[in-house]
Formats: structure tokens, sequence, C-alpha cells
């Protein structure tokens, strides 16, 4: 057995925060919680970890996450993705499906989860919702379910057709299911990656304007509205999407929201110091839009937090911003940027963050995850919330496309445990 002893355990699932100790059982389940460590003795436990002044947590569920494999694992492979996400205390974590070939075949998805079952933290795998990313045929979804898919996806690319969104929503409904969507009409774009505004006219670029996401957004939802599937908003980034997805449940249509690390933390500024770098889909975008997602937070409006993260080498991130390829690796940043930018400011508190990273992602998947109710798989992250730390210029990842190096940040995760094994170890 395992015993994690006075760390301050943080369990929105179980509306717990307190001073605790946690007795893993040698299957890899929590067997206890509560004030153990002082009754016990020291030689039940085959591993003793001292987590005095620091939070203990479900180890968090990111429902959104490119490992570029197969086919672009150049950028990054499941292996070395995963990695990363342990790093960053991800003991779940949900790829996406536009490799190449994209995740539209059942053959191409049980090669890859075969291979994903065998990693160090939990990895699970979307397919795609149409045929080659084309927009123009559904995929068989029923038996892409059956291979191992969690949910669908063409995260990458919109899907125009309204009466083929109408279809994937229902047969998503009737195999219950999430369907997430990448809401970014290509009629309103002039060019993506950078905020249509005063960088993007600085820059002299034509820009992603906010209506290219809240329009499609706000069209998808209501299509939803009399279906009734499981709609994920991915990567959200407009104040008025946020204003249009909080309209939307208050009529009671089923939606769901993410938005990432970085567009909590930043904004279309961060363009002008580090180009490419900061290029990403949708874009950082105003200070007002990233106080919008922070309130939408705080409310319950959005109901993850997702990275996105997106590796690229680096010959490809060194293109001019024109040319670059979008998207950033954020599995080891997400942290620290949620603690530094929305925590400390006094916008949000942990258990809301946690909340977001932890119970809420998981139930929407149906996972065995996000809580740390006995009986559950023991998997669990410790962090120091107060300690601050300098982002390296290497990571986990095998990509280092990340425009926060060198920045300070505060919350470290010091270990993560998957199943009962420790996958992560701070060497700091």
């Amino acid at each position: 057995m395992k015993l994690i002893k006075h760390g301050r355990v943080i369990d929105p699932a179980n509306n717990i925060d307190e001073i605790a100790d946690i007795v893993i059982d040698d299957n890899g389940y929590i067997k206890e919680i509560g004030n153990i460590a002082e009754s016990s003795t020291e030689t039940e436990y085959d591993y003793i970890y001292d987590a005095t002044g620091k939070v203990v947590a479900p180890g968090f569920v990111d429902v959104h996450v490119h490992f570029r494999d197969p086919g672009l694992t150049y950028k990054e492979d499941i292996t070395t993705g995963a990695s990363a996400a342990a790093a960053g205390g991800y003991t779940t974590v949900i790829c996406m499906a536009n490799t190449k070939p994209p995740v539209d075949s059942a053959e191409t998805l049980k090669e890859l989860v075969s291979r994903e079952k065998q990693l160090p933290v939990h990895v699970l795998q979307t397919a795609n919702v149409t045929m080659g990313m084309q927009g123009k045929e559904l995929t068989d979804m029923k038996s892409l379910l059956t291979a191992g898919a969690v949910g669908f996806t063409d995260d990458g690319v919109p899907i125009s057709d309204e009466r083929l969104m109408v279809n994937a929503l229902k047969t998503c409904k009737k195999l219950d299911v999430p369907i997430s969507l990448h809401e970014e009409d290509p009629a309103l774009m002039q060019s993506a990656g950078v905020n249509k505004g005063a960088v993007s006219e600085a820059l002299n670029l034509g820009g992603a304007p906010d209506e290219a996401e809240y329009v499609l957004a706000a069209r998808d939802i209501m299509l939803n509205r009399k279906i009734g599937a499981k709609l994920d908003i991915q990567h959200i980034s407009s104040g008025v999407t946020v204003d249009v997805l909080r309209a939307a449940k208050k009529m009671g249509i089923r939606v769901y929201g993410e938005v990432t690390p970085q567009h909590l933390a930043s904004t279309e500024d961060l363009v002008l110091s580090k180009g490419s770098l900061a290029r990403v889909n949708p874009p950082l975008r105003t200070e007002e839009d990233r106080k919008a997602l922070i309130r939408g937070l705080a409310d319950g409006t959005i109901d993850m937090i997702a990275t996105d993260h997106a590796p690229h080498s680096a010959e490809e991130k060194a293109k001019p911003i024109s040319e670059a390829p979008s998207g950033m690796i954020g599995l080891e940043t997400a942290l620290g940027l949620i603690i530094t930018h929305t925590v400390r400011t006094g916008d949000l508190t942990l258990s809301q963050i946690i909340k977001a990273l932890t119970v809420n992602p998981a139930q929407l998947y149906k996972l065995n995850a996000g809580t740390l109710s006995i009986g559950a798989p023991a998997d669990i992250v410790i962090f120091d919330a107060e300690e601050q730390w300098t982002v390296p210029d290497h990571f986990h990842s095998k990509a280092t496309n990340s425009p926060f190096i060198g920045m300070s940040l505060y919350g470290k995760v010091k270990t993560t445990i998957c199943s009962g094994r420790t996958v992560y170890q701070d060497e700091g």
C-alpha cells in the first residue's frame, strides 16, 4: 500500500477541500481518505509521500490533445505525448482525429487504440465525424465506437453543411457520445491564427474575426436544441461565444464548452513579441475576451479547461507568421498558466479550476476518472500552488513550440500517479 499524507486534498466531485491523507491499495485504487497517518505505522506502507504544503487532487483530464500519431510523428507521437501529459499532471487525455491518415476507419482506429493501451497514462481516442474530414459524408460512427472511439470530431476543420451537421448530432445522440466542434466559419475568415484587429493590422494580416467563431457556434447550438446531443464547443476564444453559450444553457439546450490555458492567460499582444509561436486557431483575442472567458469559467458557463496541445516542429514554426502552422504545446505549462493568470489574480479558486480539469471533463465522457472517491482508480496529481518556476526551453514533449518559454509561472506539478503507479516525479 501507499500513503500520501498531510496534503491539501481538493476533490470537487465530493466537495472536499481539507488537509487529509490518502491510502492507495496494492491494486492501484483509492482505499481510504481521512486522518490516517497519525494512527498508522510506517511499516504498513511500501511508499509514503509527505505532501505537506502541497495540493493533492484527482489526475487532470484533457479532452483535447493532438499527439500527431499516425503519420505526423516528427511533431509528436503517443509515447512522447503521454510523457508530456504525465509531466503536466494529466492522467487521462483524449486525442483528436486529424492525423495522417485521419481516424475515419475502424482499421486505423484499432491499430492506434492497441498502442495507446500500453502507455503509462490513459490515452483515449476520438474518430472523425466525416470521411477524410471533408465535410461531405459521415463516417460509420457506430462501427468506430465499437472499435474504441470515445467521441467524434473533425477538430481543425469546421463542418459547413447544416444537413450533415444535423445528421451527425442525431447519430451522436443515439450513440450517447460527445461530438466536439471547431467553430470557425471559413466564409468569415480572412486569415487564420491571429485575431482580426489592431495586431493583425500591424502585421498586415487579414486576421480571424470573432464572428467566425460565435456565428458558427450559435448555428450548431441551435441545431442541437431539439436533438440534445452531447455538443462540445471546442477552445472558445470570444467573449460573445461565452454569451451565446450562457444563453443556450438558460434555454435548456445541451451544450458544453472548453477553454484553453493560453486563452485564459494571454491576449493578441503576445503575437507581437512571440510571432508564430503565438499563432493559434482560434486566435488569442483581446483583454475583454480573456476576462469574459474567465467569468464564463467562474459561473459554470464554460465547463472544461482543455489544452489543445498542438505540437509542431521548430522548422515549421520558424517560418514567417503568415506561413507558419497554428498551434502551441500546452500540457506541461497548463497548470502554471492557469494558477498564475486566474487563481493568483483572485478571479478563480483552486477548487474551480480543478473542477474544470477533472470531474467535468470526466463526466462528459463517462470516464471512471476525475475523482478521489474511495474505490476509484488512484489517478492523482500532487502540485505546489505557490512554487515559482521558469518555463524551460525543453519539454517531455517532442516539440518546443511554446510562446511561454522563459516566462515565470506559479504552480508546479511535483508528482503524477496513474492507476497507483508514479508516472512523473519532479526532479527540481
